[in-house]
């Protein structure tokens, strides 16, 4: 008999930060996640500011949520809220929110806090719609 949902599972970290499912968290002692969230492979999360996924966030592959940037000397922690999704391929800046259930869509650049239940992309993102729900 298939299960509707596999069971979850906690992360196991590397002396690296690299999961068993090929993402990587700089500085984990600031790094919170909550339960169900999805991330995809070769994403990279710089927690030196503090990053928080809440439950049911969806992550594509490729993604870098940073909470420190050398290059403009950005700092600030990354809160991505319950149900969010990010798309392949994008970037968070620090300092920025997700709301809850908003989209991101694929390759953006997100420099700027995404309310609740709203559609965004491009680079830099810009508001598309309102979720449908």
């Amino acid at each position: 008999m298939k299960k509707d949902k596999e069971e979850w599972l906690d992360p196991v970290y590397d002396e690296m930060g690299m999961t068993q499912w090929g993402w990587r968290v700089l500085h984990r002692e600031k790094f919170e996640l909550g339960q169900g969230v999805e991330i995809g492979s070769f994403t990279a999360i710089d927690a030196r500011n503090g990053v928080t996924i809440e439950d049911g966030v969806k992550i594509g592959f490729g993604c870098a949520i940073l909470s420190h940037s050398s290059i403009d000397d950005k700092d600030g922690p990354v809160l991505m809220k319950s149900k969010c999704s990010v798309g392949t391929g994008s970037v968070i800046m620090p300092g920025v929110v997700i709301g809850e259930g908003a989209v991101v869509g694929a390759n953006s650049f997100v420099d700027r806090n995404i309310p609740s239940g709203e559609v965004w992309f491009g680079s830099p993102a810009r508001f598309i719609r309102k979720t449908a729900g």
